[in-house]
């Protein structure tokens, strides 16, 4: 297949390019709003429709996997009109293109668009009910893949991390050794999700076959943000900073977070035979090669 990868220079993005290289039998077409000095890949303005229309017909794409995403939670807040366009506007430009050729889709989404109000594991078909304006565009995003698109695979994943781009487990690392003592959240639960994993997840309904519908992906295991940062430490060999559990009111910001964001992996795994890794051997793996 030719296969279509957006945001190809963010986390998961990354994580697509190297399983490209592992995955051969497929032709990739790399492309991103940026395209850093070195990167053989191409600027795709995805909420550009005769863009994207030019681009998937010129390179006759069977397959779309849409990594890109607007990700600055708090300040959606207040840039609603780019999130929106970015979150929602291009995802819908996307899965109409390439359904109007008979081609697929795979779009990742987040736990955002669930309140955070449950105590067990979210399932797929549980009602949305988004409390952030990142939320809300992601959840309409996916409305907007599914109605342009028969054939779509909407992934929703949560707390991801890499050794690529910024976030929290880079973050922590670099506070760790910065700082004696550290504040972090504790009444927020859910499960982290290495970059990786996800892409390997991607690669295998590739390689199976896309069985359209919703689907939720993150590593085994449930943690808080501040008993994940305690093992951030520990597994970094960082030994001199004082971390301390906060409640959320200590720490508050412009979009409200779920306090519960555990979601139910069954559908996954079983639709696929996907074997999820635990949490902890990820971020194990993901700090051996940040020390590298």
């Amino acid at each position: 297949m030719n296969i279509l990868i957006t945001g190809c220079n963010g986390q998961l993005g990354n994580e697509m390019q190297l399983l490209a290289k592992a995955n051969p039998q497929h032709q990739y077409f790399l492309t991103d709003i940026i395209i850093p000095e070195g990167l053989k890949a191409s600027v795709l303005d995805a909420t550009k429709k005769e863009d994207v229309e030019k681009f998937v017909e010129e390179n006759n794409i069977d397959c779309i996997v849409n990594c890109a995403a607007y990700t600055a939670v708090d300040k959606a807040e207040s840039d609603k009109s780019l999130c929106e366009k970015i979150n929602t506007d291009a995802p819908g430009i996307l899965a109409e293109v390439i359904g109007k050729r008979g081609g697929s889709m795979i779009h990742v989404s987040t736990d955002y668009v669930f309140d955070g109000t449950n105590h067990t594991p979210y399932k797929e078909e549980q009602a949305t009910c988004p409390n952030s304006v990142y939320g809300i565009t992601k959840l309409a995003g996916e409305k907007k893949v599914q109605a342009g698109c028969k054939n779509s695979m909407i992934i929703r994943t949560a707390w991801l991390y890499s050794i690529y781009g910024n976030n929290f487990v880079k973050t922590m690392i670099r506070l760790g050794k910065e700082k004696s003592e550290l504040g972090v959240i504790f009444d927020q639960i859910g499960t982290p999700t290495y970059a990786r994993d996800l892409a390997v997840a991607i690669m295998t309904a590739i390689n199976k076959g896309i069985v359209p519908g919703i689907y939720h992906f993150s590593n085994e295991g449930v943690i808080s943000w501040y008993d994940f940062t305690k093992a951030i430490h520990r597994i970094a060999g960082i030994k001199n900073c004082k971390v301390r559990p906060l409640h959320t009111d200590e720490y508050p910001t412009a979009a409200a977070r779920p306090h519960y964001s555990v979601l139910d992996k069954t559908k996954i795994k079983n639709t696929y035979g996907i074997e999820v890794p635990y949490w902890e051997d990820s971020l194990t793996e993901c700090i051996a090669l940040l020390n590298k």
